[in-house]
């Protein structure tokens, strides 16, 4: 296992999920529901959703180098410019309720049902989908990649549930959003070196 590779994707989809949707959506499930069924709930729906991700991203590191690491910089250029906008609109009154809204009031496993289709729903061709699928086509290290994303956002989802609404309190949405642009902008330019090189 490449760890240089499963700590990059880890601090990358960290910081690119903190700011989410997913973040907010899972919070507000943590408030209708026990919050560790929720936790367990989203883990499995991220699971998943990382799986495909690397999967695909598998896929296309067979593709040539160049074409890869070409498609990888659009991506991770594509990321860096959305979360550069939604930090300069202030997307604060992003709540997550629209996601949450979908979930019935349930008890015992059904929460964690309704806490894995809501999230599974919601992380389709998501930012950190894109950028998990990017870093295997990039790395071709599909298991470190696997390793640092879904810890990176079970890390996320637990720190939603536990203290979601008091870390908004002490950081700004948008700083996380420009954060994460900047890891995008990052990984862009070591693209190009590599490409050039």
């Amino acid at each position: 296992m490449d760890l240089a590779a499963v700590a990059l994707t880890f601090g990358a989809i960290f910081l690119v999920e903190l700011p989410d949707k997913t973040f907010l959506a899972t919070l507000v499930l943590a408030t209708k529901y026990r919050p560790i069924l929720v936790w367990i709930g989203v883990g499995l729906a991220f699971t998943v959703q990382t799986g495909v991700a690397v999967a695909l991203g598998h896929a296309a590191s067979l593709l040539p180098a160049d074409v890869v690491k070409i498609a990888a910089i659009v991506l991770f250029l594509v990321g860096a410019v959305v979360l550069f906008r939604e930090g300069r609109s202030h997307q604060e009154a992003a709540s997550g309720e629209e996601f949450a809204e979908k979930a019935k009031p349930v008890t015992g496993w059904r929460a964690v049902l309704a806490s894995f289709l809501v999230l599974f729903a919601a992380e389709w061709g998501d930012l950190s989908q894109l950028l998990t699928l990017s870093l295997v086509a990039k790395y071709e290290a599909p298991l470190s990649v696997f390793v640092g994303a879904l810890a990176a956002l079970l890390t996320v989802s637990a720190l939603a549930v536990v203290v979601g609404r008091s870390l908004l309190r002490f950081v700004s949405i948008h700083v996380l959003h420009f954060l994460g642009a900047g890891v995008c902008v990052l990984l862009a330019t070591l693209t190009v070196v590599e490409l050039v090189s």
